[in-house]
């Protein structure tokens, strides 16, 4: 849809579009967020310090930037999309010349007041680049293989540069939402068939390659592959971090042990209890309901974003909304995945849950830009 057929249709104005927000979905990442808060207190011991009170004063600005996100204009995202590519682009380099390191990658820029994660951003941006690209792009062209190499090239250059930091959760974040943008965008379903081909072919080389002077994978990589396949097998090395997480999920019950009454975080067992394995606390804490209940929320997001993506007519803000669906369910997906033993620990958080300040913010802002998606989808004439 062009600028000119945008302002013929009927959409809110002024303080008008703080009315047509999405307001279930302004609840819902409320409800999910004020459980991260319940769960940083317990996690502390009963003390808003150090995780809780930082956590909720950024929920609080995040909000404030998701409502400014989303009062402005649609189109006006879609004519940025591209310059916001290249910045987070830019961020990633600059991690590799100026990034701060901690526990052996290099992943952040320090900017003062708060160490900045470009791969979270561009877990985002790259879905609005990927979203204006097929909204410009003639849908008859879409599956013929040269529109089909450009965007892939999108999608790999941020991925090399994650993977050198190295960060191989956030790579596969990558990789799969890009591909489920080209997915949802109408890419013919062989590409994709040769993708997983391609992808069984390169993880029988990870293997192949261990031990050798052309190893593909860090050494750590291949611990946390071990690891996922027999956690047994160096449990108090390796293996520590699922066996805990299990000893956890498992003595939670149908119900838990009631709030700050999990063993394994108050007594420091469960490693990383505030970040990637919060979720083990949650499910030690208030058991299999309380677990469900997390899950249930997270689906109910997905909900309304499908919901609003199907009804809105505008293809960059239904594919854009559509991507930053499928970001967020990798997202919880992959870490439940990983605390649960069914996938291996790749250092992906909780989303909104998890104590972090780039994550949460980035996040907001994403949802930021399916509000503005659903304040502006075009209504037809008056």
């Amino acid at each position: 849809m062009s600028y000119l057929e945008y302002r013929v249709q009927t959409v809110p104005t002024g303080l008008s579009k703080i009315l047509h927000l999405n307001w279930g979905l302004v609840l819902l990442l409320t409800a999910v967020s004020s459980v991260g808060f319940l769960m940083l207190y317990s996690v502390a011991g009963g003390s808003l310090q150090p995780w809780a009170e930082p956590q909720m004063k950024r929920f609080a600005l995040g909000m404030v930037g998701m409502l400014v996100i989303a009062i402005v204009p649609i189109y006006f995202w879609r004519n940025v999309a591209a310059l916001a590519y290249g910045a987070s682009v830019l961020l990633l380099v600059a991690v590799e010349l100026i990034g701060t390191t901690g526990m052996g990658a290099q992943r952040w820029i320090d900017i003062g007041f708060m160490r900045l994660q470009p791969s979270e951003l561009m877990k985002i941006t790259l879905v609005m680049f990927l979203a204006a690209y097929y909204d410009w792009l003639d849908i008859r062209k879409v599956s013929r293989v040269f529109w089909v190499i450009l965007p892939v090239i999108i999608i790999l250059l941020p991925t090399f540069l994650v993977l050198r930091q190295p960060d191989l959760g956030t790579a596969i974040l990558l990789v799969a939402g890009g591909g489920l943008v080209m997915f949802a965008a109408g890419v013919h379903w062989a590409y994709f068939a040769a993708v997983i081909g391609a992808g069984v072919g390169l993880v029988t080389a990870v293997f192949q390659s261990r031990g050798t002077a052309w190893q593909l994978i860090k050494d750590y990589q291949y611990r946390r592959i071990d690891t996922f396949l027999d956690p047994e097998s160096d449990p108090l090395g390796a293996g520590y971090h699922i066996t805990q997480s299990k000893i956890a999920l498992g003595s939670g019950g149908w119900t838990g042990r009631g709030f700050m009454q999990g063993t394994q975080s108050r007594l420091n067992f469960l490693p990383e209890k505030h970040t990637d394995f919060i979720f083990t606390t949650l499910a030690e804490e208030f058991g299999f309901v309380g677990a469900a209940s997390l899950l249930t929320l997270y689906a109910l997001i997905i909900v309304f974003c499908l919901a609003s993506a199907m009804t809105n007519k505008d293809r960059f803000a239904s594919l854009l909304t559509i991507g930053i669906a499928a970001t967020f369910f990798l997202f919880f997906a992959v870490n439940m995945s990983m605390v649960m033993g069914l996938a291996p620990v790749v250092g992906v958080p909780l989303p909104l849950v998890s104590y972090g300040g780039s994550a949460m913010l980035v996040l907001l802002a994403a949802f930021g830009l399916v509000q503005s998606a659903h304040v502006h989808r075009p209504r037809g004439r008056s």
